[in-house]
């Protein structure tokens, strides 16, 4: 009964000593799945473009996409898509197929993030575009976002 009741304090004293962060799952969705959502419900989309290699992509992936009011905001109001930009699978959006432009060898970019993320002419990574239900881009921003910032971008969209 004590060794119970002992496992059940340090259970809620070590919950408590990370409340930013939770098991709340964010709801991911693709490019074919906005269409036939928007037509239920329409909603911004937030578009996550990353790669596998860049260090702060997976940073936001490990702090701002697992805060809970980040979490709940992106569930609650708008759809999320994460968007790997060197993907080479065909995506098909709004009628119209973007395809994975090579570079080099095993590089390239593909056209959809080209379009989504550029930013007075250059792409980097990580890039946040939010676009409206006409499709319009109505927020861009590249680099690293912290919790606090990307909860700030999506309140105000959201009034």
């Amino acid at each position: 009964m004590i060794r119970h009741l002992f496992i059940s304090i340090t259970f809620l004293l070590l919950g408590n000593l990370t409340p930013e962060y939770s098991l709340a799952q964010l709801n991911t969705f693709s490019f074919a799945d906005i269409d036939s959502l928007n037509r239920v419900e329409k909603r911004e989309v937030v578009v996550f473009i990353h790669t596998d290699w860049c260090k702060y992509c997976h940073k936001m992936q490990s702090t701002t996409f697992k805060n809970d009011k980040v979490i709940a905001l992106l569930n609650d109001h708008f759809y999320f898509i994460s968007l790997n930009a060197e993907t080479k699978q065909d995506i098909t959006y709004q009628g119209y197929t973007f395809k994975f432009k090579p570079t080099g060898g095993n590089t390239g970019v593909h056209e959809i993030a080209e379009q989504l993320g550029t930013i007075e002419g250059k792409l980097n990574y990580p890039t946040i575009s939010i676009l409206n239900e006409k499709n319009e881009i109505v927020f861009q921003y590249d680099g690293l976002m912290k919790s606090n910032e990307l909860s700030a971008v999506l309140n105000e969209l959201n009034k």
